[in-house]
């Protein structure tokens, strides 16, 4: 004989009386002519909160539920309630566009219980989510490690509070600055979401989440990032900042849709993160020496290659603050504008409005520049106007995407450039990767094993100037263990690994022929400048990364 359950009888009662309240709300919007919206599972724009306050939104039963310039959304019970009418009204005289929308007492109660955020947030301006003072200081000093991000998260989840979803975007975004993530990942599954933080290059499981707050969340990030609600089958892009202490934190929003939902992810552009000095960046002392003398001289060019994520931008800027004095007159062109340098006219393309990088590089020239530059050269005018900057009395910083320095001239020539001026241009071009150290906490030393003491040697053997050898072995090696400073990673931080190529006669002769990259590293060698596997394998030996770290990064066995 099945057992009669109570609660669930009541549960069931209770789901039963909502719908048939939602029904009801429904077929009273058709007699009205107005618009029908459920509130209970829309999100609500806080924002719009603070046009109305609590007790005339009480008074009047109206919830205000969103705010788009002008325009005020309100969810009635009635268009006959005076109360509702003369808050329509004064909403008017203020200058409010208000759009009237039929909604359930459920849905009046869900949004009224939202007016606790306004204690739990802060004001959004222009873009802007104001998380600072106390409770990120709070949020900082709690999450130290991914663990502890992770039970923060979870106690949250677990919390009935209507305001819960601010506070987990809140701690989601703190615990990404406080491990210093790069990229905040929500990845929809059938069943769940996929929390990640990308640290130090690599992806890294946070936890998975239900789909039902994801969307929420979701709701939220769309809104502080100036991002349409009701669009999720077209991929958008936006932004939002967080003011911190005395610095603002740019976060870039990318919404694409996917086949159990929207996937977002999350850029942190943490000025702290790119700010960083030349020396520290990697560069061999004997490379930093070459790079130093070529950024004295007054014109030529200095290009930085790699893929995406490779530090090019951080480089770069390493270049500016390095030359930067108050006699010069440094402009950059950029997408995104990254890091603020004061004291240097920065500029931001915005492809939209036709503000791209060649039309940025054309303005720049005529506000009389000594240093230009150019965030990426991509297009042929781009490539011209560039390389002939850099003949006439301006030094020019920019990237290219190319896998090494070698493919720097050949990647010009395919552009269009003309083959016999672009030694006269370039001072030398560089490329680089990013790597992950090595926690100096939990590091461990292990023997070289047959396979990779052969590979070791013989990349060791190929180079030529000895000098860069003094007081390198090739026995042993470090390894990554793990421990509570590195979140169990093994590793803590990134550096780069680094080749250049200066153009000298034997380049400027072989350029001239159309060359392959090969031809143009061959030519090369006499430089003596370790290329990126060998720059590698030397770190490697010092301790400073791990072999199969190096592995992950560039092609040891090519």
């Amino acid at each position: 004989m099945p057992i009669f359950n109570e609660e669930k009888q009541e549960q069931r009662l209770e789901s039963l009386k909502k719908r048939e309240s939602e029904d009801l709300t429904k077929i009273l919007s058709q007699k009205y002519s107005l618009p029908y919206v459920n509130l209970t599972i829309s999100p609500i724009n806080i924002e719009a909160l603070r046009i109305v306050k609590e007790e005339e939104a009480k008074k009047a039963k109206v919830a205000p539920f969103n705010l788009l310039n002008k325009k005020i959304y309100l969810g009635i019970l009635s268009p006959k309630n005076l109360s509702t009418l003369e808050l329509v009204g004064n909403l008017k005289r203020r200058g409010l566009e208000p759009n009237l929308f039929l909604v359930s007492e459920e849905s009046l109660e869900r949004t009224w219980e939202r007016y606790g955020d306004l204690s739990e947030a802060k004001k959004t301006e222009g873009g802007a989510l104001d998380i600072s003072g106390e409770e990120i200081s709070d949020f900082l000093k709690k999450t130290g490690s991914l663990n502890e991000i992770k039970q923060l998260i979870e106690d949250n989840l677990a919390s009935k509070k209507s305001y819960r979803v601010t506070k987990i975007l809140e701690i989601i975004i703190a615990g990404a600055l406080s491990v210093k993530a790069s990229d905040i990942h929500f990845e929809p599954e059938e069943e769940f979401v996929r929390l990640r933080y990308r640290l130090d290059g690599i992806l890294t499981d946070v936890l998975n989440f239900d789909i039902a707050t994801y969307k929420l969340l979701l709701s939220r990030i769309k809104l502080i990032s100036g991002l349409k609600l009701n669009i999720s089958a077209k991929a958008q892009d936006g932004r939002f900042s967080i003011k911190l202490k005395a610095q603002e934190i740019e976060i870039r929003t990318s919404v694409l849709p996917g086949a159990y939902g929207e996937s977002t992810v999350l850029r942190v552009l943490n000025p702290q993160a790119i700010s960083v000095p030349l020396e520290e960046l990697g560069i061999h002392p004997r490379l930093l020496e070459i790079l130093i003398y070529e950024m004295s001289k007054p014109n030529g060019m200095i290009l930085t290659t790699g893929p995406t994520g490779s530090g090019k931008t951080t480089t770069l800027y390493a270049f500016l603050k390095k030359i930067q004095s108050p006699g010069i007159k440094i402009i950059t062109i950029e997408n995104p504008i990254e890091y603020h340098l004061p004291g240097i006219v920065q500029t931001q393309t915005d492809d939209k409005k036709g503000y791209t990088f060649l039309e940025g590089l054309r303005s720049a020239l005529r506000q009389d520049p000594d240093v230009i530059m150019v965030g990426e050269i991509r297009d042929q005018e781009t490539a011209e106007i560039a390389v002939n900057s850099a003949l006439t009395g301006h030094l020019v910083f920019s990237t290219l995407h190319t896998n090494n320095a070698a493919g720097s001239f050949p990647r010009l020539i395919s552009l269009g450039v003309n083959p016999k001026v672009i030694t006269s241009a370039i001072n030398v071009a560089m490329a680089q990767r990013l790597v992950r150290k090595l926690c100096p906490k939990c590091r461990k030393m292990a023997p070289l094993k047959d396979m990779e003491k052969k590979m070791v040697e013989t990349i060791v053997t190929s180079i030529t100037d000895k000098t860069y050898l003094k007081n390198v072995q090739t026995e042993s090696v470090w390894e990554p263990a793990g421990c509570k400073e590195c979140n169990l990673t093994g590793f803590k931080g990134r550096l780069g690994i680094f080749e250049a190529i200066r153009t000298d006669e034997k380049i400027e002769d072989v350029v001239k022929k159309n060359p392959s990259e090969r031809e143009v590293k061959e030519v090369a060698k006499h430089q003596n400048i370790l290329d990126m596997k060998q720059d590698g394998v030397l770190k490697v030996l010092e301790g400073v990364t791990s072999l199969g770290e190096l592995q992950r990064v560039v092609d040891l066995l090519e």
